[in-house]
Parts: structure tokens; sequence; C-alpha cells
């Protein structure tokens, strides 16, 4: 094989950074093209934000544009430098490019607006390796939501499955249909949980055993299930605007009731919302960090004749990380790697800004 020739195996590392803001997620990432692609997660980290960190990130959507800038700046330098210890950690000395997704401040896809800070292009310089990022600012500019991204990962990676659902700050769901995919946001899910959690000084519900010992707040569960986002038919997408805006100022009228009954409703709703979702039968693979939630999981059992499978935790934990290392090297062969079935957008297209150190090539 020529040196010029595109070689079957890659190795890439994955960046993300999710809206529940537990931290970045890092993963290190083998990909073989042979009659399909398939993986191997090398190294897998995850970095939780200090105190500072998730103060800074949780109030960015409230600053001034100048102040939005100089963030975007010092997190570009955070993440080029937590990136760079996990490189040198992992002695990893093979590697073709770094995928990262950034982190989303705000996502209004249906006024043109998206943004994920971290996405500068002196990520490349601090780094030492070429960096795909920015996956959606061009597919709201061809008229897309800029979400989901995962299904083109989803598709190629897990066909074994009827669907894939990620358990995140939100939830999402790719359904496979005839070589093909069918995908959306369905609902918020860790944004509010963990909202909820710190209300008792928690940082998360652990395995949901707070929300199980509560019970259904029925006026709240029912407002819950008239928002309108839900009969919405695809393509659509959800961000943390909207949770502010309807999930978050509901939720103020029963500041009164018990947490762990606000909890126990609001996975009811969860469950509830992704049950209708998932295909009548068949295998679904259940990740990202709600899939910890044991109540949540089998209250969408309960609702579905599907089969719930949640993976090795390695899977669990950095499936996203895996997928969006994929996406960054579909961009970096130049493949299609964004739907517009998926996204609502004009047209396929293969998106994500192209860094090499000291220059821009996409």
């Amino acid at each position: 094989m020529s040196a010029q020739a595109k070689s079957d195996v890659y190795h890439m590392i994955g960046c993300m950074s999710g809206t529940s803001l537990d931290g970045i997620d890092l993963a290190y990432v083998r990909f073989t093209e042979t009659d399909g692609w398939t993986f191997q997660i090398l190294a897998s980290k995850t970095i939780d934000y200090n105190k500072g960190w998730k103060r800074k990130l949780s109030q960015a959507i409230q600053l001034s544009p100048a102040t939005l800038q100089k963030l975007d700046v010092e997190y570009t330098d955070f993440l080029g430098a937590t990136i760079v210890e996990f490189i040198d950690k992992e002695k990893i000395e093979v590697l073709d490019a770094v995928a990262s997704h950034g982190h989303t401040v705000f996502h209004q896809p249906d006024k043109g607006l998206t943004l994920q800070i971290g996405n500068l292009s002196h990520l490349a310089d601090r780094i030492g390796w070429p960096v795909i990022c920015d996956f959606r600012t061009q597919d709201v500019a061809l008229g897309g939501q800029g979400a989901p991204l995962v299904p083109m990962g989803d598709l190629m990676l897990f066909k074994n499955h009827r669907a894939c659902v990620n358990l995140g700050g939100f939830s999402n769901i790719s359904v496979f249909q005839n070589q093909s995919v069918l995908a959306y946001d369905i609902c918020a899910v860790n944004t509010v949980l963990n909202f909820l959690a710190r209300r008792l000084d928690l940082p998360y519900d652990e395995g949901g055993k707070i929300a199980a010992s509560g019970k259904i707040i029925a006026a709240l569960f029912e407002q819950l299930e008239k928002l309108r986002f839900y009969s919405k038919e695809p393509p659509k997408s959800l961000g943390i605007e909207w949770v502010q805006e309807c999930i978050f100022s509901l939720l103020k009228e029963y500041a009164n009731e018990e947490t762990q009954d606000l909890l126990h409703t609001y996975v009811r709703h969860i469950a509830q919302e992704i049950a209708k979702c998932l295909p009548e039968e068949g295998l679904v693979l259940f990740t990202g960090g709600g899939a910890y939630n044991t109540f949540l999981v089998q209250a969408i059992q309960k609702k579905s004749n599907a089969k719930i499978e949640v993976p090795t935790s390695v899977l669990v934990d950095f499936k996203e990380a895996l997928i969006f290392a994929f996406l960054g090297l579909l961009r970096w062969r130049g493949s299609i790697n964004c739907l517009a079935r998926v996204t609502g957008a004009l047209k396929d297209h293969s998106t994500g800004k192209i860094f090499i150190p000291n220059s821009r090539i996409g």
C-alpha cells in the first residue's frame, strides 16, 4: 500500500462534553474497514468538571458576547490541555486525528443558531495533532436541526440492533429501517433529573433509588405529557433553552412537593415518552449515564415489548465519544457523516471543520 493510499485502519480520539455537565469523555479508538466498520476502544477516560467549570458552563448561556468569546478561548485551552494529558498518560503515538464535539452553550436551530465552545482553531496547535470539530454549524446553515448527529455512527457501527437510545442530558433515538435510519431527540433526561437531585445536595440520583421511593404527582405528569414538542414530527431536536422554558418553569409550580415525588414523576414521564418511540420488538441498545438509572430503565422496559440491552460500562460511558471519533473519521475521509433525513438539512453532507497545527484545511 502506498503512503498516499487510504488505510483501512484508523486511530482516532473522540472527545465529548454533554449538557449534563458530568465532564469530558475521551475515547481512543481503532476503526477497521473491511466489509463494514468495526471498532475497538483502546483507552478511555472521563475528566470530571470541577465546581468552577460547572459554574462557568452552566452560566454560559447568560453571558454577553464578549465574555462568551473569552470563555470560548479559555475552554479551548482547557480542552486542549485535557486531551494532551490523556495522550501522554496513555502513551498514544499512533493517531490520525482528534474529533471533538465541544460544549453546547445554546442550540436554537429554528433561529439558525447553535454554538459549541472549545472549537477554536488553536485547539490543533495546543494538541499537536489534526482536529475535526464544530460538527453542528454547517448542518444548521443548510436548514437542518444540527442534531442528532450520532445516527450515522449508530447505523454503521451497531447494525445488529433495531435501535439505539442515548440516555444523557437528553434522550435521543436512532431506529434502523431498511438500511436507513430515523432519528430524533425524545426528551430531557439527566438535565432534569440531576437538577432535581441537587435539591438534596446530590450530583445525581444513584440508580434511581430516590425516585423509586417517591410517588407520582398526577397533575405534573399530565402537564409534562402535554408539552408541544412531543407531538412534533421529526426531524426535531432539543436544547437547554427548551428545558429552562418548558420544564424548569413548570417545576417551579411544584416547588413545595417532595423531591422524591418530583423525581419519581419525571422518571415516569421519561419512560412514557421513550417507550412510545421504541420499535415493537427487537434488541435496543441503551447507553449514556441514564443507563445506570435502574429504576428508569426498568420503567421503560415495563412499557415496551422491545428488549433493552445495557452493554458494558465502557460502551455505556463512552459511546458518544466513540461516535464522534467515527464522525470525525468520516469527515477526515471526505465521506457523508450527516443525514438530511435525520436533521432536516437540504442534503446529506460531510460536516466538521478540519484544523491542522498552524493552519486550517477544511
